[in-house]
């Protein structure tokens, strides 16, 4: 990470920290509209944990314990992490969801092909640069097991905020104290290469509106069948 990046994430985790601080449950508590497709597809390929990446205070990770999954949500802000399991108590989920301080810009703390699911609602579009994403998409592969899906949005180049405020180069433009990195399509492919892209699909969220896509891949099984059949000498 260049100096530059590393001041810019670091600003961003210090506003994320106040805005959380200022804001308690500031997304509210019904999941977002991702969280509730990603659940009937985790279901549907006999997920039964799932790993949430950047959960926030918690309106998603909160939804797939009350769905009955077991959740690890994690995220680089304690103070939203605190809210989450003052909610999980109160929601009396307690039991299914546990929470980690992580910054995604460090490898994930999981061993290999040991997660069934992985969630992350807007968080590759946070100041993360392409190689920074490329690399986190990478350690999601890793930590999947065979079949496992990854279920993401992203805010795309179509979003009105794109090239909007302070640019930061490779896409990134932060605007009203948020740096956004707007994905191009090709970005998005280019992260499922060796996966099974199953679904691109654009939508709207909040009053703006924010244009995102949401995006479900699966680590295919072939891959390691073909793995196991070909030891290394």
């Amino acid at each position: 990470m260049s100096e530059s990046e590393e001041e810019l994430a670091e600003v961003q985790r210090a506003h994320w920290q106040q805005t959380y601080g200022e804001h308690p449950g500031m997304y509210g508590e019904e999941p977002s509209e991702p969280a509730v497709h990603a659940a009937a597809v985790f279901r549907a390929a006999g997920a039964r944990e799932v790993l949430e990446l950047g959960a926030g205070h918690g309106r998603d990770a909160l939804y797939f314990g009350r769905e009955g999954f077991s959740v690890m949500a994690t995220d680089f802000s304690p103070v939203g992490l605190e809210q989450l399991r003052a909610a999980a108590a109160a929601q009396g989920v307690a039991g299914r969801v546990t929470t980690a301080v992580h910054d995604v810009r460090e490898p994930l703390p999981f061993a290999d092909a040991s997660v069934d699911a992985v969630f992350a609602h807007m968080l590759l579009c946070m100041a993360l640069s392409t190689q920074e994403v490329h690399a986190l998409v990478a350690e999601v592969r890793r930590v999947l097991r065979p079949g496992g899906s990854f279920v993401y949005t992203v805010r795309h180049t179509g979003d009105v905020h794109y090239g909007a405020g302070t640019g930061h180069g490779d896409d990134i433009w932060e605007h009203g104290g948020f740096a956004v990195h707007f994905f191009p399509r090709d970005l998005v492919n280019a992260l499922a290469e060796s996966w099974t892209l199953d679904e691109v699909a654009a939508f709207e969220e909040g009053g703006l509106p924010r244009r995102l896509w949401r995006v479900t891949q699966t680590v295919p099984r072939e891959y390691y069948l073909k793995a196991q059949r070909c030891p290394t000498s």
